[in-house]
């Protein structure tokens, strides 16, 4: 292919998984998928290896990419085919996020396997014993309805009683099943588009399509890893809590840069705790896939290819690479984010990237799962919020923004008050709270809620003890606070709040650039 042709290429098959997230967002019944955007779609190929992917959750993604080979060569294929799951250490991340796989079939008689496309979309119901399935738990079985690769839709017909099983311990049962078939739906759409994109080409044109496009993503992965010194570059952070007690865990990471490719080892990592900030290994490869991402030029694309330079070793048991049965629902949203921060950090103490490494950001989803069980009210609320970006050799830190794991929207606020019985009282920028330095961290956010009902709270915060560093002599960003009313919260708490009372999320700031005085 040439060079346009297979720019064409690339944007045909990335457009397909935009209207595939289209498609899923305008059909879903839940906030969290419609509003929020808390999904994500890609395309795979027969291998399961990644073809492409929408700008959607980076952790949804980079996870799939790592697991997708194991759970598609597992089993045999049959078109109308659709398979459901969420365990995470099965492929998934946590339970929350329910990912749906259909295969494309292509030739004259459609028994060629030619492709994949998947969608995985976050539940704010899954069956936890706490509202919003976010629970500070010590187990797998704790987080809520384990599905291990089912087949939910078998030659184009929706398996009812498997749908049923899976719902039964759901609040709501039939807004749940709604946002499963909307899933379904946005798969339907890719197989469809995919189908016909290699119809139009041909088998075999298609198939030498996904090699120049890896081939094109190794090219342009290698020509960052070639700024890169060969060497061997440390760094450490520390997550506060799991939440049964255990402070100060540590996540180590050591990048060996040798020929243009690079080792990403961590060992020195603190071993998996009680609590739920344990991952699987795909979601500490999200991480380290995602900020190397960042570093590649804008037009890469997110295929296979681009990092196939890339080499990850994580020490099987520790809080990276956990056994199961390890709970592992914080995990995904606040580890992962740590692991980003250590391979920044990593990276910043080279000369040569000095200038497009930043300061830390502020580290955590500030993860909200509230709702109800009483009689009168079934509901289930689920949210992160953003903060403050670190700053850069050239760059002031963005303000109150989501950043690097999560790329979803905030609730509007007009949408969570006419779904929920709650009422947002202030949502404001957090000033004074980004790192000082010669360019400033991005502040936090303030956002205030009230009840206007008895509802049950579970926060999984980060970065309220450890503090968002700052670089080349800049100062830490401000670490975060949560309130009930006036009183301060751990940073993972479950409790029960009465009506009128507020809950207040101050979120970290980003850490600062270079000093004051310079």
């Amino acid at each position: 292919m040439n060079a346009i042709e297979l720019s064409i290429f690339v944007s045909r098959i990335e457009s397909i998984c935009e209207e595939m997230g289209a498609v899923l967002r305008h059909s879903a019944f839940s906030p969290n998928i419609k509003d929020r955007l808390d999904y994500s779609c890609a395309v795979f190929d027969a291998q399961g290896q990644l073809c492409a992917q929408a700008a959607h959750i980076p952790v949804h993604l980079g996870s799939m990419a790592y697991a997708m080979a194991d759970i598609v060569n597992s089993r045999d294929w049959s078109e109308g085919d659709m398979l459901v799951l969420n365990n995470p250490y099965l492929g998934g991340t946590h339970l929350p996020d329910v990912t749906m796989i259909a295969p494309v079939f292509a030739g004259q008689h459609s028994q060629q396997l030619a492709a994949f496309v998947v969608n995985r979309a976050h539940h704010a119901d899954i069956g936890a014993d706490t509202p919003g399935s976010m629970p500070l738990s010590t187990s797998l079985e704790e987080e809520g309805v384990i599905i291990s690769p089912l087949l939910l839709v078998q030659n184009g017909v929706v398996e009812e009683q498997v749908m049923t099983d899976i719902t039964a311990n759901m609040s709501r049962p039939d807004a749940s099943k709604g946002d499963f078939l909307a899933q379904i739906s946005a798969n339907q759409t890719g197989v469809i588009r995919l189908g016909d994109l290699i119809k139009q080409q041909g088998e075999q044109n298609f198939s030498s399509a996904l090699v120049h496009l890896n081939d094109y993503g190794e090219r342009l992965a290698k020509s960052t890893l070639e700024q890169i010194p060969d060497g061997v570059y440390r760094f450490e952070d520390y997550l506060d809590d799991d939440g049964t007690g255990h402070q100060d865990i540590k996540i180590a990471v050591s990048l060996e840069v040798r020929e243009h490719s690079i080792k990403v080892d961590f060992t020195g990592t603190a071993a998996q705790v009680r609590g739920n900030i344990n991952c699987p290994l795909s979601v500490a490869a999200a991480a380290v896939y995602y900020v190397f991402r960042c570093l590649m030029p804008a037009q890469t694309p997110a295929c296979a290819g681009s990092f196939r330079m890339i080499d990850i070793a994580v020490p099987e048991g520790c809080l990276l690479n956990a056994r199961y049965p390890a709970a592992v629902t914080a995990g995904n949203v606040e580890t992962s984010t740590r692991v980003v921060d250590v391979i920044l950090g990593a990276l910043a103490q080279i000369d040569e990237l000095q200038a497009r490494i930043p300061a830390a950001s502020y580290g955590t989803m500030n993860n909200i799962a509230m709702g109800s069980r009483s009689s009168e009210q079934h509901w289930d609320y689920y949210e992160t919020i953003g903060g403050g970006l670190g700053a850069g050799k050239v760059f002031n830190g963005q303000s109150g923004v989501q950043a690097h794991m999560t790329n979803t929207l905030n609730t509007p606020i007009e949408s969570l008050e006419h779904h929920y019985p709650l009422r947002i009282s202030q949502y404001s920028l957090r000033h004074g709270s980004g790192g000082e330095g010669y360019y400033q961290g991005g502040m936090g956010l303030i956002r205030e809620l009230e009840f206007l009902q008895e509802t049950q709270v579970t926060l999984l915060t980060e970065r309220r003890r450890h503090s968002p560093w700052g670089l080349a002599g800049g100062l830490a960003g401000r670490a975060g606070e949560n309130l009930l009313d006036d009183k301060a919260l751990p940073g993972k708490v479950l409790l029960t709040a009465r009506a009128g009372q507020k809950l207040t999320i101050k979120t970290p700031g980003g850490g600062g650039w270079g000093k004051q005085a310079e």
